[in-house]
């Protein structure tokens, strides 16, 4: 058993401790109460089961965590999973440098909401397969913007579909950028 393994099925035990988690393909397991989404929305199963597998076929281990969760006796939308022992939300971009950074801090936001429920980490990430031409420079530029004024701990990690390459940045990394 790796230890990103174990470190992924603990934090994901802590968050949801009813929990089952299935194996559906190599280091990607899934809650049972999320396998229903296989069948009601076959596409963005799909469309997340091909960013995961990005990870995975790299060495990571996945959870995928029920749809929602309970925050302070209200539903919430869960963030997508947990990979490696962090609170991962994933995001296709298509479009501009705009649209990096509303769903890259709509994912942030996924992220940080779920952390209130958790003691075992306070770190969360946010995962991007970018489907457009934009630069490497201008994806760095453009998150450590958005992390300006937010003092979470975790990685921006951004898939470029173009060329093949996984770029893996701290939010500290990133906001050394800008001096915040």
């Amino acid at each position: 058993m790796s230890e990103n393994y174990k470190k992924s099925l603990a934090l994901a035990r802590a968050l949801f401790p009813n929990e089952k988690w299935i194996l559906t393909e190599p280091n990607i397991l899934v809650a049972k109460s999320r396998l229903s989404q296989k069948e009601k929305e076959p596409k963005k199963w799909d469309k997340e089961m091909s960013q995961a597998k990005i990870l995975t076929s790299r060495g990571s281990v996945a959870f995928f965590l029920p749809d929602l969760f309970l925050n302070a006796g209200k539903q919430e939308l869960c963030a997508d999973l947990v990979l490696d022992g962090e609170i991962t939300e994933m995001k296709t971009i298509t479009g501009a440098r705009a649209t990096l950074g509303s769903k890259f801090s709509h994912g942030y936001k996924q992220g940080a909401l779920i952390l209130k429920t958790c003691l075992i980490t306070k770190k969360h990430s946010v995962f991007i397969r970018l489907l457009s031409d934009l630069t490497v420079g201008s994806v760095k530029a453009k998150i450590a913007g958005e992390l300006k004024n937010r003092n979470d701990d975790g990685s921006f990690i951004c898939f470029f579909e173009k060329t093949g390459e996984l770029h893996i940045w701290s939010y500290d990394e990133l906001r050394a950028i800008i001096g915040t």
